[in-house]
């Protein structure tokens, strides 16, 4: 169980973690420190709403802006707080963003994550948690994706430094007796979620009367996985704690999607709540595209070891998932 620990959660006013944090202080009785850099790599605003929300939940969060890759105050942060679980959210997130802007991804995703785990050899912890991520698959063409596979041929920048971490993580689990889990996320996806996500990019543009682009002419399938079952995953990890000195699991819908049909049902959703006419013609807005670099074709999470050592298996479907995601953005952005 969760009550009174006290946890830290890295880049606590992103998408997921922002999420977790909520769950935590609602649901259960832990003490929870947030840390954030509340960076411009998509509105801030954004961040700063998920962060009120949170500190509107009561005096169990605590808030600290800083970057995990300034190593100084990582040091400090820890010796100055006795933390029993930490939960590693923190991240540069987007493939896309890594063919632009590759510095950012090695400070935040590797010196950041090596400079957590520096503190947590010297403070030590119950339980590290970490998000990795589908992309260390590569253009693998065995599916589903299992945590058995080889992952040595990552296909952009963000996936090798996502691979990067989990062996980090398993040499500091190996050195100093480190209780240290790893997270592969699935095409995570729902409120409060990141704008330069696919779903969320789409809706912006389907109301602003916009074609959106399809890449690879819609030949792709995604594993979407609803936040609310990533979050539940997290914290059955987190209640259990872990089964070995290190493990790794995939979180993910067990159920890709084809591109094409992904859209039609984000269409229905913004229709179901009036943002898209009835007659709504979607085929005029979409513009079909060859792949872009860096980006796979198929995504495919199997689960079997979550739910044989976890007990649990997302099961939201992609339809109920992005009806509340269209509501949510209807009350947020009043359109």
């Amino acid at each position: 169980m969760l009550n009174k620990k006290k946890i830290l959660v890295t880049g606590s006013c992103g998408f997921i973690a922002y999420h977790l944090c909520k769950k935590l202080l609602k649901e259960h009785d832990a003490t929870i420190v947030g840390v954030d850099n509340m960076n411009d790599y998509y509105e801030v605003s954004l961040k700063e709403a998920r962060l009120k929300e949170l500190e509107d939940l009561g005096k169990d969060f605590t808030f600290i802006r800083m970057d995990i890759s300034d190593k100084e105050k990582m040091e400090e942060l820890f010796a100055q707080n006795r933390f029993d679980l930490v939960v590693n959210l923190a991240a540069q997130a987007g493939v896309r963003y890594s063919l632009e802007n590759p510095d950012v991804y090695i400070q935040s995703n590797v010196l950041g994550f090596y400079n957590l785990l520096e503190a947590v050899r010297n403070h030590p912890i119950e339980h590290l948690v970490f998000a990795s991520s589908s992309s260390v698959y590569g253009n693998s063409d065995k599916i589903p994706f299992s945590t058995e596979d080889k992952v040595d041929q990552p296909v952009s920048l963000y996936a090798a430094t996502k691979k990067a971490d989990e062996l980090f993580a398993y040499t500091y689990s190996h050195l100093y007796g480190i209780n240290v889990t790893g997270l592969r996320f699935f095409t995570v996806y729902g409120p409060y979620g990141r704008p330069d996500m696919a779903y969320f990019s789409f809706t912006r543009k389907l109301l602003n009367g916009e074609k959106i682009r399809i890449f690879n002419y819609g030949n792709c399938e995604r594993d979407f996985t609803y936040v609310d079952d990533v979050v539940e995953g997290i914290i059955a990890v987190l209640e259990k704690g872990p089964l070995a000195p290190y493990s790794i699991y995939n979180i993910g819908n067990n159920h890709p999607e084809n591109l094409m049909r992904f859209v039609e049902i984000l269409k229905d959703a913004l229709v179901s709540e009036g943002l898209l006419p009835e007659d709504y013609a979607l085929e005029d807005h979409l513009q079909l595209t060859e792949m872009q670099k860096g980006d796979v074709v198929t995504t495919y999470a199997d689960v079997s070891a979550l739910i044989r050592d976890y007990g649990f298996k997302p099961d939201t479907p992609l339809e109920e998932g992005l009806k509340r995601f269209a509501k949510w953005y209807k009350e947020y952005y009043g359109n």
